[in-house]
């Protein structure tokens, strides 16, 4: 490791446990950020972990929505966030004055009032105006559950919801939104990679596009594909993902080898690998002041929280 981030590593550590603090990285943050948290994980995971550890303070390494369901689970506690300005292209894609008018028009010329099912990569305004929260290990489970007539409006992923239409059969109403590094793997790409590598398991997101999902042997949450390779029997694995999860997966199995599916080429401009630009704005030495100033401090509305969470708690109830 390098020396000067091992320093900012021993800092930061020893900064937290005298501030009484907790860490928490998503899996697609920078490796030397996941070496210093307490916890690592999925957004949803850390927010429910959140809930359940005895702190003063909450660091969430990771972007902006996953800041705020942190915050809305845990009122009572501080939580910090080590860069406001770390958003979510699929959060953003869905603002909620937007939302509204998507609901509105989509209520027209109906009896029934449509049921709001949202992915937990959003906004709290968001959230406030959703009837159910999803993750995408649960959506299926919890679309099953609800009544078969029923009017469903799907966001923000398009892709997410084109895939829970075809393995529930339902029709659900689909906001058209989409996570930049999800919907950007090339199908060339992966089809060379499927024919250098023949008889490798394909790994895939359901944030992917429906092309790269068809050619994927498994399909699941980033916590899914990572046990999957933990318990398979495989030395080998094509990964169709955000390219952060690649650390965990390599510390989890080191002697497994497991190959990235890179982007589409733009412009004449590619890279062996996808990486969310906003989860790597996460730095040490963010995270360092962060802890140290312990700012900034994530704050959600109470009215908009209070909305917020009943979409979240129904979620867990049906979950």
């Amino acid at each position: 490791m390098d020396l000067k981030n091992k320093e900012y590593i021993d800092k930061i550590k020893t900064l937290a446990k005298e501030k009484n603090a907790v860490i928490f990285a998503h899996y697609y943050t920078r490796p030397e950020i996941q070496e210093c948290a307490d916890f690592i994980g999925d957004s949803l995971a850390l927010a429910q972990q959140a809930t359940r550890v005895h702190a003063n303070i909450l660091v969430m390494c990771g972007v902006h929505f996953m800041g705020e369901t942190m915050k809305i689970l845990c009122p009572d506690k501080k939580v910090l966030i080590p860069d406001m300005n770390a958003g979510c292209s699929l959060a953003d894609s869905c603002k909620a004055e937007d939302l509204k008018k998507f609901i509105i028009n989509n209520s027209q010329f109906t009896d029934k009032k449509p049921i709001v099912v949202s992915y937990v990569n959003t906004s709290a305004d968001v959230k406030a105006l959703t009837d159910v929260v999803v993750t995408s290990s649960n959506a299926k489970k919890i679309v099953d559950q609800l009544p078969k007539d029923a009017k469903i409006i799907f966001g923000p992923d398009h892709n997410l919801g084109s895939y829970i239409n075809s393995v529930t059969g339902r029709e659900m109403i689909l906001w058209n939104g989409a996570c930049h590094v999800h919907s950007r793997f090339s199908l060339e790409a992966l089809l060379q990679l499927k024919a250098e590598n023949p008889g490798v398991e394909v790994l895939a997101h359901p944030e992917c596009k429906a092309p790269i999902l068809a050619q994927s042997d498994v399909i699941g949450s980033t916590k899914a594909l990572l046990e999957h390779t933990i318990k398979s029997s495989a030395r080998r694995f094509i990964i169709a993902t955000e390219s952060g999860i690649l650390f965990e997966m390599q510390r989890a199995c080191p002697d497994k080898e497991f190959i990235p599916v890179p982007p589409e080429v733009t412009e004449g401009i590619g890279c062996s690998c996808n990486e969310c630009e906003y989860m790597r704005m996460n730095t040490l030495e963010k995270l360092y002041n962060c802890l140290l100033n312990e700012s900034p401090e994530m704050q959600v509305e109470k009215e908009t929280a209070a909305k917020a969470i009943s979409s979240i708690q129904r979620m867990l109830e049906m979950s």
